[in-house]
């Protein structure tokens, strides 16, 4: 049975391939080919036959752990980061957030800051449990919360808010130098102080 083309990003080979690469690429992590088919929403079979050809082709990299194959984005490859990059924005939490968060008034900038904000950007590292998102603005924070929960559920890890005012962002504090010195991933705006 052949599958339609995705419709994010029509450049890859399925629909079901580019959710596989989101799994792998997006977040570091390492997973057998059923959780991976699992956390994709494949048939095994699919997820199988899609891993095969990414190994074939030297994206992913795989090791054997007891009976179980694991598999994981090839870091070492010249095709992971621009593919990295192109998961990003064509199927990663960028949209998702994007989509949820924009329709909530008072919001001035979001971006994505923290370890996935590292791995999306290539810097190395252990693989992310979670996503560090800022929010700048006035928004109502329940309605941040709940558009969080929503993505949270689409990307399967915990989607964790940071609600500040600008006048808060401006303010020199600790944590505002350690997010400026970080990597980020814009949502909304754009990163002020940039």
């Amino acid at each position: 049975m052949r599958t339609k083309a995705p419709l994010l990003a029509p450049i890859f080979r399925s629909e079901g391939q580019a959710r596989l690469l989101v799994e792998l690429l997006l977040t570091g992590d390492e997973l057998s080919i059923s959780d991976l088919a699992e956390r994709a929403g494949l048939a095994y079979a699919t997820a199988h036959r899609e891993v095969g050809r990414l190994l074939n082709a030297g994206i992913l990299a795989s090791r054997t752990v007891g009976r179980s194959r694991l598999v994981r984005a090839n870091n070492d490859d010249p095709l992971t980061r621009p593919l990295r990059e192109v998961l990003a924005v064509a199927a990663g939490p960028v949209p998702a957030l994007r989509g949820e968060l924009a329709p909530i008034e008072g919001i001035v900038s979001a971006f994505i800051y923290g370890s996935f904000a590292a791995r999306m950007r290539g810097v190395p590292g252990k693989p992310p449990a979670d996503i560090d998102i800022m929010v700048v603005g006035s928004p109502s924070a329940e309605e941040i919360y709940e558009a969080c929960d929503r993505v949270q559920s689409m990307v399967h890890r915990p989607v964790n808010p940071t609600i500040l005012s600008l006048e808060e962002l401006h303010e020199s504090s600790g944590f505002v130098e350690t997010v400026r010195a970080q990597p980020v991933v814009p949502i909304l705006g754009e990163a002020l102080w940039q």
